[in-house]
Formats: structure tokens, C-alpha cells, sequence
């Protein structure tokens, strides 16, 4: 019977490529401060709640966010500013109680982020 010993640079490149991509863009997930997104997508604006399939999975958290959000019913202009609406969103978020890409506080004023 045949050993085979592969070496560690050659078992992490097989351990990397061998991720679907969906899971492989999840290591490739950022939260950037300056532009105020995650990803590319806005977290400003209008907001879908979804279920399934979201584009940011958003904890809701009383002490140190990400973002603070404050939920507005128009000119959702700036960052933390959310318009929740159920059609033709700018972004879509799962609210979950772990593993959150983003964290958010919900304020009465200034929002955005620290």
C-alpha cells in the first residue's frame, strides 16, 4: 500500500478551492467604516427585511455596533439612516441572533457609525 504525504501549502490550497464560493466570499467579507457598507452594499437607505437569501445578516445589539440605525420614513440619505420598505430595497438583511456581519443599535438620532 501507497502513503501519499501531502505538504501543508498543498493541503491549504486544497482546502480553499475546494469551498463552494458562497462560502468562500464569506472569508472575503468586510464591514468598511469609511463608505458606510458591507460588501458594496449600502447600510443606508432602503432597507427589505428578508428570510432567506439576504445580502447583510444583521444583529440587533443594545451596546458597542457597527452602525447606529435610525429607522426613517423618507430622505434615507446618509449612513444608519434605514427606510424599511417591502419592495425595490437598496439592500436586503436577515435579522439573527449570531454569527451577524454587521451589528447595529437602533437610535432616535445620529445615526451612523463611531
Amino acid at each position: 500500500m501507497r502513503k501519499v504525504f501531502l505538504s501543508i501549502p498543498v493541503l491549504a490550497m486544497f482546502v480553499i478551492t475546494s469551498f463552494p464560493r458562497s462560502v468562500a466570499a464569506d472569508m472575503d467579507a468586510s464591514f468598511d467604516k469609511g463608505s458606510c457598507t458591507f460588501n458594496g452594499k449600502k447600510l443606508w437607505g432602503k432597507i427589505q427585511e428578508v428570510t432567506a437569501f439576504p445580502e447583510v445578516k444583521v444583529q440587533v445589539v443594545t451596546a458597542f455596533p457597527d452602525v447606529k440605525v435610525q429607522k426613517v420614513t423618507a430622505f434615507p440619505d446618509t449612513c444608519g439612516k434605514w427606510q424599511m420598505v417591502t419592495a425595490f430595497p437598496d439592500t436586503k438583511v436577515q435579522f439573527v441572533t449570531a454569527f451577524p456581519d454587521v451589528k447595529i443599535q437602533y437610535v432616535d438620532a445620529f445615526p451612523g457609525v463611531n
